[in-house]
Protein backbone atom coordinates (compact mmCIF):
# COMPACT_ATOMS: atom_id res chain seq x y z
CA UNK A 1 0.00 0.00 0.00
CA UNK A 2 1.67 3.42 -1.17
CA UNK A 3 1.37 6.37 0.68
CA UNK A 4 1.56 9.72 -0.90
CA UNK A 5 2.85 13.22 0.63
CA UNK A 6 0.69 14.71 3.27
CA UNK A 7 0.28 16.94 5.82
CA UNK A 8 -0.15 16.47 9.14
CA UNK A 9 -2.16 19.07 11.26
CA UNK A 10 -2.26 18.09 14.93
CA UNK A 11 -2.74 19.57 18.50
CA UNK A 12 0.64 19.92 20.77
CA UNK A 13 0.36 19.09 24.47
CA UNK A 14 3.06 19.31 27.53
CA UNK A 15 1.76 18.54 30.93
CA UNK A 16 5.20 18.64 33.28
CA UNK A 17 3.83 16.96 36.62
CA UNK A 18 5.47 17.76 39.05
CA UNK A 19 7.74 19.28 41.45
CA UNK A 20 6.06 23.00 39.96
CA UNK A 21 2.90 22.13 37.45
CA UNK A 22 2.72 23.40 33.87
CA UNK A 23 1.04 22.94 31.16
CA UNK A 24 0.68 24.00 27.31
CA UNK A 25 -1.52 23.15 24.43
CA UNK A 26 -1.24 25.03 21.24
CA UNK A 27 -2.07 24.14 17.44
CA UNK A 28 0.49 22.93 15.03
CA UNK A 29 1.15 21.35 11.35
CA UNK A 30 4.19 18.82 9.75
CA UNK A 31 4.98 17.58 6.90
CA UNK A 32 4.63 13.76 6.39
CA UNK A 33 6.93 13.07 3.38
CA UNK A 34 7.63 9.49 2.26
CA UNK A 35 11.51 9.81 1.10
CA UNK A 36 10.73 7.48 -1.64
CA UNK A 37 8.04 10.56 -3.40
CA UNK A 38 10.19 13.61 -2.20
CA UNK A 39 10.39 14.94 -5.92
CA UNK A 40 6.24 14.21 -5.38
CA UNK A 41 6.06 16.68 -3.10
CA UNK A 42 7.65 18.97 -5.21
CA UNK A 43 5.73 18.35 -7.90
CA UNK A 44 2.43 19.27 -5.36
CA UNK A 45 3.80 22.72 -4.41
CA UNK A 46 6.31 22.11 -1.65
CA UNK A 47 9.48 23.43 -2.49
CA UNK A 48 12.60 21.79 -2.01
CA UNK A 49 15.97 22.85 -0.82
CA UNK A 50 14.85 26.10 -1.94
CA UNK A 51 13.92 29.59 -0.34
CA UNK A 52 9.75 29.96 -0.31
CA UNK A 53 7.10 31.00 2.77
CA UNK A 54 7.12 26.68 2.81
CA UNK A 55 9.81 24.40 2.44
CA UNK A 56 11.70 21.11 3.19
CA UNK A 57 15.81 21.10 3.14
CA UNK A 58 16.92 17.68 3.19
CA UNK A 59 20.13 19.39 5.22
CA UNK A 60 17.91 19.98 7.78
CA UNK A 61 17.66 16.24 9.34
CA UNK A 62 20.23 13.42 9.15
CA UNK A 63 23.68 14.29 8.74
CA UNK A 64 22.77 17.51 8.23
CA UNK A 65 24.73 18.25 5.47
CA UNK A 66 24.32 19.59 1.26
CA UNK A 67 22.55 17.52 -0.38
CA UNK A 68 21.71 14.89 2.15
CA UNK A 69 20.83 11.27 0.79
CA UNK A 70 17.79 10.85 3.44
CA UNK A 71 16.84 7.31 2.51
CA UNK A 72 19.98 6.14 2.87
CA UNK A 73 20.77 7.86 5.82
CA UNK A 74 17.97 6.31 7.88
CA UNK A 75 18.54 2.74 5.83
CA UNK A 76 22.27 2.62 7.09
CA UNK A 77 20.67 3.17 10.37
CA UNK A 78 18.43 0.37 10.23
CA UNK A 79 20.57 -2.31 8.72
CA UNK A 80 22.40 -3.17 12.05
CA UNK A 81 19.33 -3.80 13.27
CA UNK A 82 18.13 -6.05 10.64
CA UNK A 83 15.16 -3.77 10.24
CA UNK A 84 15.38 -3.11 6.50
CA UNK A 85 13.85 -6.18 5.57
CA UNK A 86 10.25 -5.72 6.87
CA UNK A 87 10.41 -1.98 5.49
CA UNK A 88 8.56 -0.85 2.57
CA UNK A 89 8.68 2.83 2.71
CA UNK A 90 9.84 5.65 5.48
CA UNK A 91 7.72 8.60 5.82
CA UNK A 92 9.69 11.93 7.84
CA UNK A 93 7.12 13.61 9.62
CA UNK A 94 8.61 17.02 10.11
CA UNK A 95 7.61 20.69 10.52
CA UNK A 96 8.74 22.67 7.47
CA UNK A 97 10.59 25.83 6.98
CA UNK A 98 8.58 28.86 7.17
CA UNK A 99 10.13 32.04 5.44
CA UNK A 100 13.69 30.19 5.76
CA UNK A 101 13.37 29.44 9.49
CA UNK A 102 12.76 26.47 11.04
CA UNK A 103 13.30 24.52 14.29
CA UNK A 104 12.49 21.02 14.79
CA UNK A 105 12.07 20.53 18.66
CA UNK A 106 11.16 16.92 17.20
CA UNK A 107 10.94 14.66 14.16
CA UNK A 108 10.05 11.37 13.51
CA UNK A 109 10.49 8.93 10.93
CA UNK A 110 8.09 6.22 10.94
CA UNK A 111 9.23 3.05 9.27
CA UNK A 112 6.19 1.31 7.43
CA UNK A 113 5.87 -2.07 5.98
CA UNK A 114 3.41 -2.27 2.75
CA UNK A 115 0.26 -2.59 5.11
CA UNK A 116 1.56 0.75 6.55
CA UNK A 117 1.96 -0.85 9.73
CA UNK A 118 4.82 0.66 12.13
CA UNK A 119 7.72 -1.49 12.68
CA UNK A 120 10.31 1.36 13.89
CA UNK A 121 10.38 5.11 14.65
CA UNK A 122 13.52 6.63 14.54
CA UNK A 123 12.49 10.14 17.14
CA UNK A 124 15.08 12.51 16.29
CA UNK A 125 14.97 15.45 19.05
CA UNK A 126 17.02 18.57 18.92
CA UNK A 127 17.82 21.27 21.82
CA UNK A 128 17.75 24.73 21.68
CA UNK A 129 22.14 24.79 21.98
CA UNK A 130 22.57 23.44 18.36
CA UNK A 131 22.73 19.40 19.20
CA UNK A 132 20.72 16.69 18.06
CA UNK A 133 20.17 12.86 19.60
CA UNK A 134 17.96 10.25 17.73
CA UNK A 135 16.19 7.24 19.91
CA UNK A 136 15.67 4.38 17.66
CA UNK A 137 12.15 2.22 18.76
CA UNK A 138 11.67 -1.12 17.07
CA UNK A 139 10.92 -4.90 18.70
CA UNK A 140 14.00 -6.70 18.40
CA UNK A 141 12.14 -9.22 15.93
CA UNK A 142 11.51 -6.30 13.79
CA UNK A 143 7.38 -7.01 14.69
CA UNK A 144 4.50 -4.35 14.23
CA UNK A 145 4.27 -1.55 17.08
CA UNK A 146 0.85 -1.94 18.40
CA UNK A 147 -1.53 0.60 19.20
CA UNK A 148 -1.20 0.18 23.06
CA UNK A 149 2.60 -0.50 23.24
CA UNK A 150 5.10 1.45 25.33
CA UNK A 151 8.78 1.66 24.59
CA UNK A 152 11.23 1.99 27.11
CA UNK A 153 14.39 4.36 26.36
CA UNK A 154 17.22 5.40 28.72
CA UNK A 155 17.74 9.01 28.75
CA UNK A 156 21.17 10.36 26.98
CA UNK A 157 20.42 13.71 25.64
CA UNK A 158 19.47 17.56 26.96
CA UNK A 159 16.86 19.39 26.56
CA UNK A 160 15.11 21.43 28.73
CA UNK A 161 17.11 23.06 31.80
CA UNK A 162 13.86 22.37 34.09
CA UNK A 163 14.56 18.76 33.07
CA UNK A 164 17.80 16.94 34.54
CA UNK A 165 19.00 14.32 31.48
CA UNK A 166 18.69 11.10 33.54
CA UNK A 167 15.60 8.97 33.67
CA UNK A 168 14.25 6.93 30.59
CA UNK A 169 11.19 8.66 28.03
CA UNK A 170 8.46 5.71 27.14
CA UNK A 171 7.28 6.17 23.89
CA UNK A 172 3.81 4.89 21.74
CA UNK A 173 2.91 5.20 18.23
CA UNK A 174 -1.12 5.41 16.45
CA UNK A 175 -0.91 5.41 12.72
CA UNK A 176 -4.87 4.59 11.89
CA UNK A 177 -5.51 5.56 8.40
CA UNK A 178 -5.72 9.23 8.15
CA UNK A 179 -5.00 9.67 12.20
CA UNK A 180 -1.61 10.00 14.00
CA UNK A 181 -0.69 10.04 17.17
CA UNK A 182 2.22 10.24 18.86
CA UNK A 183 3.09 10.12 22.81
CA UNK A 184 6.07 10.67 25.18
CA UNK A 185 6.59 10.68 28.38
CA UNK A 186 9.89 11.18 30.68
CA UNK A 187 10.15 9.30 34.09
CA UNK A 188 12.52 10.27 36.11
CA UNK A 189 15.98 8.12 37.76
CA UNK A 190 13.30 7.18 40.66
CA UNK A 191 10.49 6.31 37.64
CA UNK A 192 8.03 8.76 38.61
CA UNK A 193 6.61 9.85 35.83
CA UNK A 194 7.06 13.21 35.85
CA UNK A 195 6.06 14.86 31.86
CA UNK A 196 3.77 14.15 29.44
CA UNK A 197 3.56 15.14 25.84
CA UNK A 198 1.60 14.57 22.94
CA UNK A 199 1.23 15.12 18.99
CA UNK A 200 -2.07 14.42 17.72
CA UNK A 201 -3.89 15.13 14.56
CA UNK A 202 -4.98 14.39 11.07
CA UNK A 203 -3.43 13.75 8.13
CA UNK A 204 -4.65 15.23 4.64
CA UNK A 205 -3.28 15.57 1.26
CA UNK A 206 -0.11 17.80 0.24
CA UNK A 207 -1.65 20.12 -2.05
CA UNK A 208 -0.85 23.46 -3.12
CA UNK A 209 -4.16 24.74 -1.67
CA UNK A 210 -3.51 22.92 1.63
CA UNK A 211 0.15 24.07 1.51
CA UNK A 212 -1.87 27.76 1.25
CA UNK A 213 -4.12 26.87 3.56
CA UNK A 214 -1.89 25.89 6.59
CA UNK A 215 0.16 28.41 5.65
CA UNK A 216 -2.47 31.59 7.04
CA UNK A 217 -4.46 28.88 9.19
CA UNK A 218 -1.00 28.59 11.54
CA UNK A 219 0.73 31.74 10.68
CA UNK A 220 4.80 31.95 11.13
CA UNK A 221 4.70 28.18 13.04
CA UNK A 222 8.60 27.32 13.26
CA UNK A 223 8.66 31.17 14.86
CA UNK A 224 5.73 30.06 17.31
CA UNK A 225 7.28 26.88 18.00
CA UNK A 226 10.48 28.59 19.73
CA UNK A 227 8.72 31.75 21.26
CA UNK A 228 6.64 29.28 22.89
CA UNK A 229 9.57 27.70 24.61
CA UNK A 230 11.05 29.84 25.65
CA UNK A 231 7.87 31.41 26.99
CA UNK A 232 7.22 28.07 28.94
CA UNK A 233 10.90 28.43 30.22
CA UNK A 234 10.29 31.63 31.31
CA UNK A 235 7.18 30.40 33.33
CA UNK A 236 9.00 27.90 35.13
CA UNK A 237 11.55 30.45 35.74
CA UNK A 238 8.81 32.69 37.84
CA UNK A 239 7.95 29.36 39.39
CA UNK A 240 11.13 28.42 40.85
CA UNK A 241 11.44 25.67 39.45
CA UNK A 242 14.98 24.07 39.02
CA UNK A 243 17.79 24.65 36.81
CA UNK A 244 20.43 22.37 35.16
CA UNK A 245 22.91 23.48 33.50
CA UNK A 246 24.13 21.35 29.84
CA UNK A 247 26.15 18.61 30.45
CA UNK A 248 28.49 17.83 27.48
CA UNK A 249 26.80 15.54 24.81
CA UNK A 250 27.03 11.74 25.44
CA UNK A 251 28.03 9.60 22.59
CA UNK A 252 26.88 7.84 20.54
CA UNK A 253 24.05 10.21 19.08
CA UNK A 254 21.87 7.61 18.25
CA UNK A 255 20.39 4.90 20.24
CA UNK A 256 17.84 2.37 20.51
CA UNK A 257 15.28 1.26 22.77
CA UNK A 258 15.80 -0.65 25.90
CA UNK A 259 12.48 -2.83 26.46
CA UNK A 260 8.54 -2.23 25.72
CA UNK A 261 5.94 -2.18 28.56
CA UNK A 262 2.16 -2.41 27.80
CA UNK A 263 -0.42 -0.12 28.74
Amino acid sequence: MDIDPQIFTAKVMHKRLFPKVNQFVYDIYYLALPLHKINDAADRGLCINRYAPISFYNCDHGGHTANEDLQKWISDILQPHNLNDTIDSVMLVTMPRVLGYVFNPVSFWLCLDKDKNIRAVLNEVNNTFGETHSYLCAHENGSPLKKKEWLEAKKLFHVSPFLEREGHYKFRYELDGERLGIWIDFYDEESNKKLITSLTGTLMPLTRKNLRYVFWRYPLVTLKSICLIHWQALKLVFKHARYYRKPVQLTPKITRNENLTKM
